[in-house]
């Protein structure tokens, strides 16, 4: 079933659509950090809003723009955070994370403007360091992918986890 503003798209527009996310979730796992910049859009629009615990009767939801984000980034930002991963200072990050990535339920519909697309997917981001440190994040996210010069970019991605609170030391990954 889909939504009306839901309209498919072609069977090599879906194609394009989860192969760039799935080369996304490689190039994550490897820390090509320089391709996987060049996978986003100058105007690329990165958020992980905050998850609040609201009833349902509550019409503010779970979340909002105006509330905390985990992420909130454009390109600059994002560019910030591949930097310190290649500081020797960032002590977080030595000895290195060992990312996988899952991507599943993948769905790609046309965008509200010609050359873009709203892709709807889940993840399950499993990180380990050291001998014994292992955490496991899952999430929906709501990405636009925009056909530019270059092929696709990623223009847009709105991550949601289920977790009011995060259960890891740290976020030091990308989602």
């Amino acid at each position: 079933m889909t939504l009306p503003n839901e309209q498919l798209v072609s069977l090599e527009e879906t194609r394009a659509a989860e192969a760039f996310l799935l080369r996304e979730a490689r190039l994550l796992d490897n820390e090509c950090w320089e391709d996987w910049l060049a996978t986003l859009s100058e105007a690329v629009h990165y958020w992980m809003p905050g998850i609040e615990n609201r009833r349902r009767e509550d019409k503010l939801g779970t979340y909002s723009a105006e509330h905390m984000a985990l992420f909130d980034d454009g390109l600059r930002d994002l560019k910030r955070r591949v930097n310190r991963f290649n500081q020797p200072s960032a002590w977080a990050e030595n000895p290195p994370t060992r990312n996988v990535h899952l991507i599943s339920n993948i769905e790609v519909f046309a965008g509200d403007v010609e050359g873009e697309y709203r892709v709807h997917s889940c993840f399950v981001n499993i990180r380990s360091r050291g001998l014994d440190e292992h955490y496991q994040l899952a999430g929906r996210r709501e990405d636009v992918l925009r056909l530019e010069a270059e092929g696709l970019k990623l223009l847009k991605r709105k991550i949601l986890i289920p977790n009011a609170m995060l259960l890891c030391k740290n976020i030091n990954t990308f989602l």
